[in-house]
Formats: C-alpha cells, sequence, structure tokens
C-alpha cells in the first residue's frame, strides 16, 4: 500500500486555512486515517522556540529579512527530519499549516530576497519532502485585513503594510498557476462547510485511501 499523503495548506493571514486544517483532520479521523497535524513556524521543541522569536519575541522588530528567512528555514529542517518524514513513514497522513510555499512567497516575493536563494535554501531545508497536494486559500486583500481583526495578540507578520499583503496575495495567485498539478487554488471566501466539501471532493479523488480507509485511527497533534 502507498504512504498516505502529505498535504499542505497555504494562504495570506486571514485566508481561513487554520479552519480548513481542523475541518479536514475531523474528517479523516471519521475516515479511520491516521492523522499528523502540524504547523509552521514550530512543530518541534526547537520550532516553537524560532516561532516565539519571529512572532512575538521584543528583538523580532530589528529583525532583518535575512535572518527572518534563514529562522524559518531552521524551524522548517527540523520539522521535516524530526516529526514529517517519520510520520509518514509510520503511516499517517501529515497535514501542515504552511510549509516551503510560504518562504516563496513571503519572503522571497514580499521580502524581495534573491528568489534563487530562497530556493536552494528551501530544498536543503526539505530534501526530498515534497507535498503531495497544497490548497491555496484564496481571499481578496480586504478580506483578509478584516479576518486579522480581533481581540487575539497580533503577530508581527500580521502587523506588516498594506502592500505586503496584497504582494503576497498575488504571488499565491501566480504560484498556484505555475505548480496547477500540486496546488490547488479554493476561493477563500466561500462558506467554512463549502470549502471542507471541496477540498475533500478533491482529496478523496486523488487519494481513495483517505475516504475508504479502515485503519484504526490515531491522532496526533503537534
Amino acid at each position: 500500500m502507498a504512504r498516505l499523503p502529505f498535504i499542505t495548506f497555504e494562504g495570506s493571514e486571514g485566508c481561513g486555512k487554520s479552519t480548513q486544517v481542523r475541518r479536514l483532520t475531523k474528517r479523516l479521523e471519521t475516515a479511520g486515517v491516521p492523522v499528523l497535524v502540524t504547523r509552521e513556524p514550530g512543530g518541534t521543541a526547537i520550532g516553537e522556540s524560532i516561532r516565539e522569536l519571529l512572532q512575538f519575541a521584543p528583538q523580532s522588530a530589528a529583525m532583518t529579512p535575512e535572518t527572518e528567512l534563514l529562522l524559518f528555514e531552521a524551524s522548517r529542517a527540523q520539522l521535516v527530519r524530526e516529526i514529517i518524514k517519520p510520520a509518514l513513514k509510520k503511516g499517517h497522513c501529515v497535514i501542515a499549516d504552511r510549509f516551503y510555499d510560504s518562504t516563496t512567497v513571503y519572503q522571497g516575493i514580499a521580502r524581495k530576497l534573491d528568489q534563487k536563494i530562497v530556493r536552494q535554501l528551501n530544498v536543503f531545508a526539505v530534501g526530498d519532502c515534497i507535498p503531495d497536494a497544497t490548497f491555496f486559500l484564496d481571499v481578496d486583500f480586504q478580506t483578509a485585513r478584516d479576518r486579522m481583526k480581533g481581540p487575539r495578540r497580533p503577530d508581527r507578520m500580521e502587523m506588516q503594510p498594506d502592500g505586503f499583503y496584497k504582494e503576497v496575495i498575488q504571488a499565491y495567485r501566480e504560484l498556484a498557476k505555475a505548480e496547477a498539478d500540486r496546488v490547488v487554488m479554493v476561493d477563500g471566501s466561500k462558506s467554512a462547510e463549502a470549502i471542507e466539501d471541496e477540498i475533500w471532493k478533491i482529496l478523496s479523488a486523488r487519494f481513495p485511501a483517505l475516504a475508504t480507509s479502515n485503519v484504526k485511527h490515531r491522532t496526533s497533534n503537534i
């Protein structure tokens, strides 16, 4: 039996990807699929320390784009080797809330770093650990901004200027066109239920084992 897929979710802040990660996980559990859920940056003890530094540490205000890039790649390299690859090998379906496409878009495009270097670092960090399917939840800039408003504490990435997010959204759209075999663009303005159904329809068609598994499920949240 072929291994279960590695699925990633991408999009700008406020696109709804984390909601869909939770909904897909529940669907897979119901189907009896062993699932492991992780996020970026983070997912390991080392990665969570990096996450705090990237998002909330007071000293992060002085962080350069180059440092930001390297910290994301360090977190990812640890996550791939400590968590993702072993989980896939054990027969889990892995769902990641962000992966290397975020770095391609945020650091390579929006931060305007050398895209060749970003690609090389992505390859170095993940090796042969490439997602089998990536869902990009596409929302317009104003929708994303409105969804980011709320009582919770905003992180450093959520406090970027408007132009930054406009570039992020456009870069994701171009990425979806360039890698259409892997990246599926989903209208993120639809209801959470409609998006969930669309994602499940696509996944169950591409990976029938997800909808028919009788394996006793075991879910891990990292």
